[in-house]
């Protein structure tokens, strides 16, 4: 296993996000629905349920990648979605790499 790259058709990767705000990290414990959006760089969209790490006060998501997600090589993006009583929030865009394999 690679310490820092991910690979085509890897998976129990856990990918962990904070939700945070002007005020710092918000509390997620009261969310009705949390994904995750990773958009490959085909431009195909997945979305997939995202955990809370603990209770979700800390703010924090995660989801483990499964075998089937990562099936392009490239650079993907990935974004949070989540939804509350007060309203829904996307986080920011962030990217990573997605390497082949021999």
């Amino acid at each position: 296993m690679a310490a820092n790259e991910i690979r085509i058709n890897d998976s129990g990767t856990i990918f962990y996000g904070t939700i945070n705000d002007e005020s710092g990290v918000v509390d997620l414990s009261g969310t009705t629905t949390k994904q995750i959006i990773l958009l490959k760089p085909d431009g195909t969209k997945i979305e997939a349920a995202a955990s809370f790490v603990t209770d979700g006060t800390d703010g924090r998501l995660s989801y483990t990648i499964q075998s089937t997600d990562f099936s392009v090589c490239g650079t993907w993006r990935v974004q949070w979605y989540v939804v509350m009583s007060s309203g829904s929030w996307k986080t920011d865009i962030k990217t990573f790499k997605v390497y082949g394999n021999l």
